[in-house]
């Protein structure tokens, strides 16, 4: 199955930097996101295109590598508990993670994030099944 849950901000930040050193990192782990990841990938596609260090043939070809190794789920996966612990686990935290944190509830799995700000926030809450990314790739052994 899967073992981590992958929060927008981690896979925005494979595409701007197009590190090849993110391929066997997407290859021999199982990631998982939600559908509402393209929302927000949308919305910051802007950013993408003007941040990044590839050009515009290098970032359609290194997205399709990345994100044809992550599963993207649609929303109706999550139960109805799981988003209302969700709700109330990211209230005056970021409401626009409340999908991430209820498939990790769902499914029982950790978030990996770059927010900082959330990652504080949900453990004040209690809420341990988030890890910041910098620590996963520390911790990564191939």
């Amino acid at each position: 199955m899967y073992n981590y849950i992958l929060d927008t901000n981690v896979i925005m930040s494979m595409l701007i930097s197009g590190k090849s050193s993110y391929k066997p990192i997407v290859m021999f782990n199982s990631f998982v996101t939600i559908d509402y990841f393209f929302k927000e990938i949308d919305e910051y596609r802007e950013t993408i295109f003007e941040k990044t260090k590839l050009d515009y043939n290098q970032l359609i070809d290194f997205t399709n590598q990345i994100l044809s190794k992550i599963t993207v789920l649609p929303r109706y996966v999550v139960s109805n508990e799981s988003l209302k612990k969700a709700t109330q686990l990211t209230k005056n935290i970021d409401f626009n993670d409340v999908w991430f944190i209820a498939l990790s509830l769902e499914y029982n799995l950790p978030l990996l994030t770059r927010d900082v700000k959330l990652y504080k926030g949900l453990n004040k809450k209690g809420f341990k099944q988030i890890i910041l990314f910098e620590q996963f790739l520390r911790n990564l052994q191939f």
